[in-house]
């Protein structure tokens, strides 16, 4: 079987504001028909690459290709082909969802009538195509900013933190959508800084002050997780906390509810970890190996890095 073409290409993408470094020496190869989700925190670089890779801003150094054309020599034809959602949803608030998604499609030349309804119908836009965007809670304006960065039917979608400030039955109504689109054969990126999120996407690059730390399948990315998580149920847990956070061979502690959760070496065993709890006047009543999470993944490569 052949691999599938490369449509995001990167070779040490870098771009500075003053001293700032906001996206460091990106190297990232992205396959027709992935889901990648680009996970980080706020300032993390996230924005500033789909931007460079839409052509909207120029590269410090470095370069990248989109579906095969240089994203600095040839910017209108990316953004021609390509589909792209911004944080703030780039709608006008006094105009009809109707009205806005047929001033998108006449931006995009698309001359087919019948697109508009089409795109009504697929995310369920119907009802509400004559209310003003205004009156639109968040998750439906989200819908319909999706449904003008589809209009012309790209083969590439930026979705730049998408579902921030959306509700949490409207972020997973809105990853139905993805799938749906994927589907149909679109390769998506899509960023968020929502951990939880990372699970849904075919493949992860986690992001860290400009840095891509990681790039992988999620259930491989936790695989291949640098230690042992372990459930430890502990008093005081506060005092045990800030014990732990202090120590060099815990890789990360965090509370979990009533409990902790922490992550060591892989050879330090349970009764060790407990005998060391003890010593220092911790009461370990309960302690079981964990299951990885993406945000422990996260942490302890942010907190490495």
């Amino acid at each position: 079987m052949s691999a599938a073409p490369i449509v995001i290409h990167t070779e040490n993408l870098t771009r500075r504001f003053g001293d700032f470094v906001a996206v460091d020496h990106l190297n990232l190869d992205v396959e027709a028909g992935q889901v990648l989700g680009y996970l980080g925190p706020n300032g993390s670089g996230k924005t500033t690459t789909i931007r460079m890779l839409l052509g909207l801003l120029h590269p410090s150094e470095g370069r990248a290709e989109v579906l095969g054309l240089d994203v600095t020599a040839q910017p209108d034809a990316v953004r021609a082909r390509t589909g792209y959602m911004s944080q703030k949803f780039a709608l006008y608030g006094e105009l009809t969802a109707l009205e806005n998604l047929t001033f998108y499609a006449g931006v995009y030349g698309v001359k087919d009538p019948t697109r508009v309804r089409e795109m009504l119908e697929t995310l369920g836009l119907t009802a509400v195509r004559d209310q003003r965007v205004h009156s639109l809670s968040t998750g439906w304006r989200q819908r319909l900013a999706l449904a003008t960065a589809i209009i012309h039917k790209p083969g590439l979608l930026f979705l730049d933190e998408p579902t921030s400030g959306v509700d949490p039955v409207a972020r997973r109504a809105f990853w139905d959508i993805i799938y749906e689109l994927a589907a149909q054969g679109i390769t998506i990126m899509v960023s968020t800084h929502y951990m939880d999120e990372a699970e849904y996407c075919t493949t992860v690059g986690i992001m860290r002050a400009g840095k891509l730390l990681a790039l992988d399948a999620p259930d491989r990315l936790k695989q291949a997780l640098p230690g042992q998580v372990w459930e430890v149920h502990a008093e005081p847990m506060l005092d045990a906390l800030d014990w732990l956070e202090a120590q060099p061979f815990v890789l990360r502690a965090a509370l979990a509810g009533d409990h902790l959760r922490v992550v060591t070496p892989t050879d330090l065993a349970a009764e060790t970890l407990r005998r060391i709890l003890a010593d220092h006047a911790i009461q370990s009543s309960k302690l079981t190996p964990g299951v990885a999470t993406m945000e422990d993944v996260f942490m302890t490569l942010s907190a490495r890095g």
